[in-house]
């Protein structure tokens, strides 16, 4: 089990934070916690006492009674700092909530209060879960903090989308539920290991569509579960994540980074963005081929006179071979195809070769109950040496074989691991 330092900052989502800690010690984790003087007119220090069996500090000069222990480890002969005490004694330290205010700290390496010099001390696995206002998360200066912290190796998990503190309000900004909150703090506590750890993996997802008018649009049925299972099972292995997300409804992991586009042009463009620093590129989204050659202004009228509408079509780039034109030699892409037949093995290895790809993951969408929309799914991992049949499982089963046969490259291609 482990032993967790909890950060709990000012915002109405510091209730969450004390059911993290029921969670986290029902689950027989030790737990102390460091509260802001802010987070105590939302959650008194008592509560968290209660559960944790531990004192809640908020100074560096208030006096420890365990000395930086944690729940049932002896305390030192001495009363250490408790800044540098606690971090040490720690396996993870969460900042759950963290508002605007101490991300902003911890970007520009203050050490003001028992937090902020606590996170600056910090050399176990850090991680910060923001909880705000949409119009204060969305702010120039809040992201460009954020994105500091990530390069510095600090995990940032992102906040959910839904109802906030005040009333009739709706964005980005919500701290993630305790159970994914304690998911991620467990997958961090426990270390190094996962054959992906250190590795940074770039996934697609879901469906372009590409507009027709103000209403209608070109797309398809993927609903994105394929391209989520990847990145789940790949951050749950140890890899940093980032989806990029074409119209994607499915539950966010807060431990990994999504980026939301429409059309192919976005994709893209976001896919340019990131595929620098990306180390595995796997391409899962559906890609519209074609786009409307002119987008109609307004909406296009329903032609009561039994005339038809003539719609010309244009082709829209090719993303993964634009992508696979500018890859470095160390990094691994893999394509995904939806074939219809006999010929999807054949098209797909054309598809290998073509775009000079690492492996092609194809599905025979002719088969009933897997692939689009649906939670199964039935591949064959194209290579050059080799085809391996992963048989009809759920796609979250699915995402683990073909992260095993992208492993299975490495020998072939050096992945340089992040230090």
């Amino acid at each position: 089990m482990a032993r967790i330092l909890l950060g709990v900052t000012g915002g109405i989502a510091a209730y969450k934070a004390l059911e993290l800690t029921r969670l986290a010690t029902k689950a027989g984790h030790a737990v102390r916690v460091i509260q802001t003087e802010a987070s105590q007119r939302f959650v008194g220090a008592a509560s968290f006492a209660a559960i944790t069996g531990a004192p809640v500090l908020t100074s560096e000069f208030e006096r420890d009674e365990l000395r930086g222990a944690f729940p049932g480890d002896p305390p030192p002969a001495h009363a250490p700092l408790s800044h540098l005490a606690l971090v040490e004694t720690a396996d993870v330290f969460a900042i759950a909530p963290a508002s605007a205010n101490t991300i902003a700290k911890l970007a520009s390496g203050q050490a003001d209060i028992l937090l902020t010099a606590a996170a600056l001390a910090c050399r176990r696995p850090l991680i910060v879960a923001p909880a705000m206002n949409d119009a204060m998360y969305e702010n120039a200066a809040t992201q460009a903090n954020l994105q500091t912290l990530r390069e510095r190796g600090i995990e940032v998990l992102e906040p959910g989308v839904g109802a906030l503190g005040s009333p009739g309000e709706w964005g980005v900004g919500r701290l993630p539920e305790p159970p994914e909150l304690l998911a991620a703090i467990e997958r961090a506590a426990a270390g190094a290991g996962g054959d992906l750890d250190g590795l940074r993996v770039l996934v697609t997802a879901g469906g372009t569509r590409e507009p027709i008018d103000a209403v209608r649009f070109l797309g398809n049925r993927s609903s994105g579960r394929m391209g989520f299972a990847l990145a789940a099972e790949a951050a749950r292995r140890g890899a940093g994540v980032t989806v990029i997300a074409a119209n994607v409804a499915l539950q966010r992991d807060p431990a990994i980074r999504y980026v939301d586009v429409q059309t192919t042009e976005d994709l893209l463009e976001a896919c340019e963005a990131e595929f620098d620093t990306a180390d595995v590129l796997l391409m899962a989204a559906a890609v519209a081929d074609f786009r409307p050659r002119e987008q109609q202004a307004g909406k296009i009228k329903k032609l009561e006179t039994g005339a038809e509408l003539d719609l010309a079509l244009v082709r829209t780039p090719d993303v993964l071979a634009a992508l696979a034109e500018r890859r470095r030699p160390d990094q691994l892409l893999v394509g995904f195809a939806a074939e219809h037949g006999p010929e999807a093995v054949p098209n797909a290895r054309g598809k290998l070769e073509r775009k000079k790809l690492d492996a092609v993951v194809v599905n025979d969408v002719s088969q009933p109950g897997i692939a689009f929309d649906a939670p199964d799914n039935e591949v064959v991992i194209v290579m050059r040496e080799r085809e391996v049949p992963v048989p009809k499982a759920a796609k979250e089963l699915v995402a683990r074989e073909i992260l095993d046969a992208v492993l299975s490259r490495r020998s072939d291609s050096p992945v340089r691991v992040a230090p």
